[in-house]
């Protein structure tokens, strides 16, 4: 039998350098140091010895031990350098879209991740001054026209525990006014400097979603249950333009013939305004829609005309409506006025919904939804282009708003922010 291998002591087996694999062939002496060895446990785990054999023994194992250590960090670097370039092309691609816009510019503002923007109004005799609202007790301040924006404080909104969601402001002059939910109503009347916070009723109707500031110390302010009240001195009376609820409204008429009213106890899911003081809301189930017109002492409701349900309504720039549907479809009211006769508009909305449309002057609008879409016509709504650069928007884009021909913003979700350049 051939001569056997004593272990007087515990061994392990260490494979050869991975660097092995890879270096050119060396010689006699280098490949044996390379072979398969067995080393002592206990003299791996100890400090080198002073005698020769276990310095070159030790130095091979070191040299062995080096060589793989650079190849795996070499590796790693190489591999964190791919995946660092690729990840980096792909993150810029979004903000090269965005530069594309041909008239819009994104303008990033200190917002929370999650917050949406609701709303947003200028001074009128200073445009470079306005406020910004949204979700999450959001109010922003310009006084640049636009391009950047600051957090402000409301110290009587603050003393509360509520976080509130400012869904409405508007200015007239000098003058202000701001409503939100839970019930908040607060009143300036030196553009903005300063804000005072007005009592509500408890007894109020509803939320307030929307007002208008219609001359000096006078306003219109309108909840998500229909009620509409005005005032003429800064908000300390207010005087009910509409006798009724809506839900009272359609309970009272239950053989109106609207289809979905019957038995209504929702709320309004969107409310415009005309320039003339009339108003379009759509119900929270969108099924069908209501008009008022300043004199009248109750709402009037309307079935819609089309098969899918209603998203938003709103006035055209020549006094006639347009209605969005889910789903992204567009439909433009036949004449001017209110009435229940609308005819479809081809738009490539890519599946998203249309969330609302904006009116920049007679002929030209832009109407915005979700996942970025953006729209444009330039004939009063005949047709539409798309703005393919925004599909790359990572928002829903809920709302356009036009302050002049040449100042407009299109307000989302996650403090996104498009102002427009012309």
């Amino acid at each position: 039998m051939g001569s056997s291998l004593r272990l007087s002591e515990p061994m392990m087996l260490v494979k050869p350098s991975l660097s092995s694999l890879f270096a050119p062939r060396l010689n006699r002496t280098n490949a044996q140091a390379q072979q398969p060895r067995f080393i002592s446990t206990s003299r791996a785990c100890s400090l080198p010895s002073s005698d020769s054999s276990s310095s070159s023994s030790s130095s091979s194992s070191s040299s062995s031990s080096l060589n793989r250590r650079q190849f795996v960090s070499q590796t790693a670097t190489l591999s964190l350098s791919i995946s660092l370039a690729a990840t980096t092309g792909l993150y810029e691609q979004p903000a090269k879209s965005e530069e594309a816009l041909s008239a819009w510019e994104r303008v990033y503002i200190p917002v929370d991740p999650g917050v949406v923007l609701l709303d947003i109004a200028f001074v009128p005799d200073d445009l470079n001054h306005g406020f910004l609202l949204g979700t999450r007790q959001t109010l922003l301040e310009t006084k640049d026209g636009g391009k950047t924006w600051a957090p402000r404080s409301i110290p009587s909104a603050e003393e509360e525990d509520f976080n509130y969601r400012f869904n409405s402001i508007s200015f007239k002059g000098k003058e202000g006014w701001i409503v939100g939910k839970p019930a908040i109503l607060l009143h300036t009347s030196d553009a903005g400097e300063s804000w005072e916070r007005i009592p509500l009723s408890s007894q109020l109707p509803g939320d307030m979603v929307y007002i208008k500031a219609t001359g000096e110390k006078s306003a219109e302010m309108v909840t998500d249950e229909g009620a509409i009240y005005i005032t003429s001195n800064r908000g300390y009376n207010w005087r009910a333009a509409v006798q009724e609820t809506v839900s009272a409204t359609l309970n009272r008429t239950v053989s109106s013939g609207i289809s979905g009213a019957s038995y209504y106890t929702g709320t309004f899911n969107t409310v415009n305004r005309s320039p003339d003081g009339s108003y379009v809301a759509v119900s929270s189930r969108g099924n069908f829609y209501l008009t008022w017109q300043p004199g009248q002492a109750f709402w009037q409701p309307h079935n819609r005309a089309v098969a899918r349900r209603i998203q938003n309504m709103g006035w055209r720039a020549d006094g006639g409506l347009w209605l969005l549907v889910r789903g992204g479809g567009l439909f433009l009211s036949k004449g001017t006025g209110i009435t229940e006769e609308f005819e479809e508009v081809p738009v490539q909305s890519r599946g998203f919904g249309i969330l609302d449309v904006g009116y920049r002057s007679q002929d030209e609008a832009w109407a915005a939804g979700g996942s970025g879409v953006l729209l444009k016509t330039t004939n009063g709504g005949k047709t539409w282009i798309r703005e393919k650069a925004a599909d790359n928007i990572a928002a829903n884009l809920y709302s356009v708003k036009f302050i002049n021909e040449k100042k407009g913003f299109v307000l989302g979700n996650d403090g996104v922010l498009l102002q427009y350049l012309g």
